[in-house]
């Protein structure tokens, strides 16, 4: 039956995993695949610190664009053999869904309850991480005076028919990321200048584009002078290695994102899925988050390398783990949000 499931996934030729690494000894007695949408480079060190002290235990790490391991997950749902032991994605919406859809299985422990209501649901989805949205900007480019610390600074940059910004700020494509599109949907119901930001990134000829990755790298490089909604976990880990890259949680608000954590109904390894989960929500896996940047802090803990304002707890927006999230996926809501992004962001 797992052929069957692995055949389905082969069909859809526009999927495609990106890197895949294994971790733990090859004798391991059990393998439990993980397929995430976080940069294996990024999460290596957590799933090592996880195998470590587990010698009879190993991982198969899959890195998934968001689409492609939604769409993966749903063909597997759907044949009722899932050829992945544990899903992890930051594009939470669409983990919203696959819950809904009844292809997740329960799991409940004293760590997983402990959660803030709206990071767990129905004790099939867990929200393990802490990352702002935020702005990154080149320090070499922008002067010190003109660096955007809210969207309203943004707006101003872009308001002159002159402004040098022209065409060189960028964010998410969103027809082309899950994250992407789940920030700009949050930003639209969170936000009183989203309207304007669509007008101005129209105007000004905005580029969106894929890729956590790609977008630093370009801003870095000054292809882009500013870049907008870039999760801030890549951004400082960029940051720490290079001084061109300024980094702002927006004043006005910051969203935060908790990437999802979900076992597939039928996984074939279900306790050491859930093992995992408890790890990550543990002290020992918190501190391991926290030195990967997949938990950041707004309170400036991390010295001077994220720019936030005093008062942090004002600002924090999370996006929480609920059913409202469905909303997104509605078919009609989404082909309209779609058709005013496609109007700030013709094809490019």
């Amino acid at each position: 039956m797992r052929a069957l499931a692995l055949l389905l996934a082969l069909a859809q030729p526009a999927m495609a995993q990106e890197l895949t690494q294994g971790f733990g000894a090859d004798s391991a007695a059990q393998r439990v695949v993980i397929r995430s949408t976080t940069d294996l480079a990024v999460m290596a060190p957590v799933i090592q610190a996880f195998v470590d002290g587990r010698p009879d235990l190993g991982v198969d790490y899959e890195q998934w664009g968001s689409n492609d391991l939604y769409d993966l997950a749903a063909v597997e749902c759907a044949s009722g053999w899932p050829l992945a032991d544990l899903l992890l994605s930051s594009a939470v919406h669409q983990m919203v869904n696959l819950v809904n859809e009844g292809c997740a299985q329960p799991y409940r422990s004293a760590l997983t309850a402990a959660l803030p209501a709206d990071m767990r649901w129905r004790d099939e989805l867990w929200g393990v991480t802490e990352e702002p949205a935020v702005m990154v900007y080149n320090r070499d480019l922008v002067p010190k005076d003109e660096v955007p610390l809210s969207r309203f600074d943004l707006l101003d940059l872009l308001r002159p028919n002159d402004s040098r910004y022209l065409g060189r700020i960028a964010t998410y494509d969103i027809e082309t990321s899950g994250l992407g599109f789940l920030l700009a949907f949050a930003d639209s119901l969170e936000a009183t200048t989203f309207g304007g930001l669509m007008e101005s990134f129209g105007r000004s000829g905005a580029v969106a584009t894929c890729c956590s990755a790609e977008i630093i790298d370009a801003v870095i490089r000054g292809e882009y002078l500013v870049a907008y909604n870039v999760l801030g976990s890549y951004a400082l880990a960029r940051a720490a290695g290079d001084p061109r890259l300024g980094v702002v949680a927006p004043h006005d608000y910051t969203l935060v994102l908790a990437r999802a954590a979900m076992i597939p109904a039928g996984a074939a390894a279900p306790a050491a899925a859930a093992a995992f989960v408890d790890f990550l929500l543990s002290p020992t896996g918190r501190l391991a988050l926290e030195r990967a940047l997949l938990i950041v802090p707004l309170d400036g803990a991390d010295g001077t390398l994220l720019d936030t304002p005093d008062a942090t707890a004002s600002i924090r927006r999370p996006i929480g783990l609920t059913p409202a999230l469905l909303l997104a996926l509605d078919t009609q809501k989404r082909a309209l949000f779609q058709a005013r992004w496609r109007t700030a962001f013709p094809e490019q």
